[in-house]
């Protein structure tokens, strides 16, 4: 038999809370829908309003803002308003990071195409 005293200890320490853990698994849910994941490309290179998306995805601005109500309520994404007019874009780096590294992972060894 192994002895895995130090081992779970170690890693029991580590362990985030039952509650942080919730969270992280809520917000990778959050990229779980192939809409959402759309629009978060959509914004990647610039901020754009709900018109503006819901064209180059070939959707209703009800579907997108729907959509993009559940990014904010998640962070992922941001918004200004100019005027009339309301802007979103990615919250911040780390939404850009965590899917760079989505696409390099899917992408290594040929996994996967763009």
């Amino acid at each position: 038999m192994h002895d895995h005293k130090n081992l779970l200890e170690r890693v029991a320490a580590d362990m985030p809370s039952d509650s942080f853990l919730l969270k992280l698994s809520e917000l990778y849910k959050t990229f779980s829908d192939g809409t959402r994941m759309k629009i978060l490309f959509s914004l990647y290179e610039a901020p754009m309003c709900v018109c503006a998306i819901a064209e180059l995805l070939g959707m209703t601005q009800s579907a997108i803002s729907h959509q993009l109500k559940t990014l904010k309520d998640s962070k992922l994404v941001t918004s200004r308003r100019e005027g009339k007019t309301v802007y979103y874009s990615l919250a911040d780096d780390h939404v850009k990071s965590i899917i760079a590294i989505g696409c390099e992972h899917l992408l290594e060894d040929g996994g996967a195409e763009i």
